[in-house]
């Protein structure tokens, strides 16, 4: 199974990233690195977290990290990661 990052997400992520750096730089660095462990470890278990309670569909699933939602889709031998969003932006 192999990871997808949509492009959307990545402007997204860098977003976020770039707003955490302004304060701590070093936070912003452990934020990625560790979400970057929570997605890579979707390959073993892609159906570890949550239905989507954004979609009605069960491959959408919801990983909260942090207080931001990611949102990604379980297509056959592909995780499609779609979104990060914080949940009360959404």
């Amino acid at each position: 199974m192999r990871i997808e990052k949509n492009p959307s997400f990545n402007d997204k992520l860098f977003s976020i990233l770039k707003y955490i750096a302004i304060n701590n730089p070093a936070n912003a660095k452990n934020f990625k690195k560790e979400l970057d462990k929570k997605i890579t470890a979707l390959v073993n278990m892609p159906f570890k977290y949550r239905q989507s309670i954004y979609h009605d569909d069960i491959n959408v699933r919801d990983l909260v990290f942090k207080g931001y939602t990611i949102t990604y889709i379980i297509d056959n031998d592909m995780i499609v990661i779609i979104d990060i969003f914080k949940w009360e932006n959404r």
